[in-house]
């Protein structure tokens, strides 16, 4: 972040948060954070809903443009402020087109899945073994995608790290730390994983907006994991 920021970003520490703060932060474009405590129900307050209708994070503002669904800002932000093609493919090529799929791939896919997965093991009011192991399983199987996708090419879009990579980072970076996911199951997709964790921009976006280290998150984890089991029946 820096000094003078067109661009207020309207975030929690979320899956879907983490993309779009680290995305700004590898485009090094200035921003302004409001934060949105989802626990609180901030998302759904008048003045959030003017932002985006639909009452989620992330969001952001561009001198008075909004634009929100993490998808569409990260394409956004690629048209807007990535010219040199620093994290995007240019518009109209096949790697573009490639790195659309896998985007698309993230948000039609990966996120509502493994959404689910975080539902049923940690949030829901009722015990549901089904609903655990179907969800655990798709999870599971789309990160299988990912990883024979990354057996063959180093990133997700082609040769170069790209919002693609970004997208499908933001869940795959919580597998581990909220359901359990054992990512050394999954070898192309760990290396790929452990390489954009190691990147300064990434480091950055990851404490946006606050710093929570990866070890309290997985004790809340665990702990609402505990209060889910404890409804069996």
């Amino acid at each position: 972040m820096s000094s003078n920021p067109s661009i207020n970003l309207f975030t929690w520490l979320t899956a879907n948060g983490i993309k779009v703060s680290i995305t700004l932060e590898e485009l090094s474009i200035p921003y302004q954070v409001t934060e949105v405590e989802i626990s609180t129900n901030a998302q759904k307050e008048p003045w959030f809903i003017k932002i985006n209708p639909n009452g989620r994070i992330p969001a952001i503002l561009d001198d008075g443009q909004r634009v929100f669904e993490s998808g569409a800002i990260l394409l956004y932000l690629a048209d807007k402020y990535d010219s040199e093609g620093k994290i995007s493919y240019q518009f109209g090529t096949s790697e573009y087109y490639e790195q659309l799929s896998w985007i698309m791939f993230q948000v039609g896919g990966v996120g509502p899945m493994q959404g689910q997965a975080n539902h049923f093991r940690l949030m829901a009011g009722e015990y549901s073994q089904y609903a655990i192991d179907r969800y655990m399983a798709e999870t599971r199987r789309l990160y299988s995608v990912l990883n024979e996708r990354l057996g063959a090419s180093p990133w997700l879009a082609g040769n170069k790290y790209t919002i693609a990579d970004i997208c499908n980072y933001g869940w795959v970076r919580y597998g581990p730390i909220a359901l359990g996911i054992d990512l050394d199951d999954f070898p192309h997709l760990k290396r790929w994983h452990d390489a954009i964790h190691g990147r300064t921009a990434v480091q950055r976006g990851l404490n946006v907006p606050r710093v929570v280290p990866d070890e309290q998150l997985r004790e809340r984890y665990r702990l609402m994991e505990e209060k889910t089991t404890a409804l069996q029946s």
